[in-house]
């Protein structure tokens, strides 16, 4: 057991570099101090609990792929698209076997199963999970073009253009069409 618990405390561990890395196709974009990979799927989860909610799919899963989504990113970092072109890429279903090895069964077989059924996309929670990816993306760039970073058209037409659940289209459209503040104005104004 001590074995056990010592692999999950490094697997722990190394899930915290998530906060630190940050995703670096904001950089490129101009943006300064852009959002860490955790960040990002911190409302990537949200978001695809929403979708999946909304699309008659399990919320709860949906969310959970969210959270193991970029993972894989603690140990190849988050590659920008541009990069991508010039590097032959390990799955991510086989970075998050690596990631799990030495761990308790049950713990690598939970965290292989999610990524695994996000990558494959056979699931209306894993599709829902993928356009909440995109949607979260879309929706940090529109923050990000508030705050006058004048790059970021192109991660918000790649986005929109990837989703394709009815509730993600939605809400990708109110998003463009909502200001980032306009809900502070309404609960200020008691609606």
């Amino acid at each position: 057991m001590a074995a056990d618990v010592t692999g999950l405390a490094g697997f722990l561990y190394e899930f915290g570099l998530l906060k630190r890395y940050k995703r670096t196709g904001w950089l490129v974009a101009g943006v300064r101090d852009p959002e860490s990979i955790a960040e990002h799927s911190f409302r990537a989860a949200v978001i695809a609990a929403i979708i999946a909610e909304m699309e008659g799919g399990n919320p709860e899963r949906a969310a959970f792929m969210s959270l193991f989504h970029d993972t894989q990113e603690t140990r190849v970092t988050d590659i920008p698209y541009i990069g991508k072109r010039y590097l032959k890429a390990t799955s991510n279903v086989d970075v998050t076997a690596d990631q799990v090895r030495g761990l308790p069964a049950e713990v690598a077989a939970m965290v292989g199963d999610a990524v695994e059924e996000y990558e494959e996309k056979a699931t209306l929670e894993a599709v829902c999970a993928r356009d909440a990816d995109k949607l979260e993306c879309l929706i940090q760039a529109v923050e990000y073009r508030e705050q006058g970073h004048q790059n970021v058209q192109g991660w918000i037409d790649s986005s929109l253009a990837a989703i394709t659940t009815e509730t993600g289209k939605r809400l990708a459209e109110e998003a463009l069409s909502t200001g980032t503040l306009d809900w502070v104005t309404r609960v200020l104004n008691g609606d």
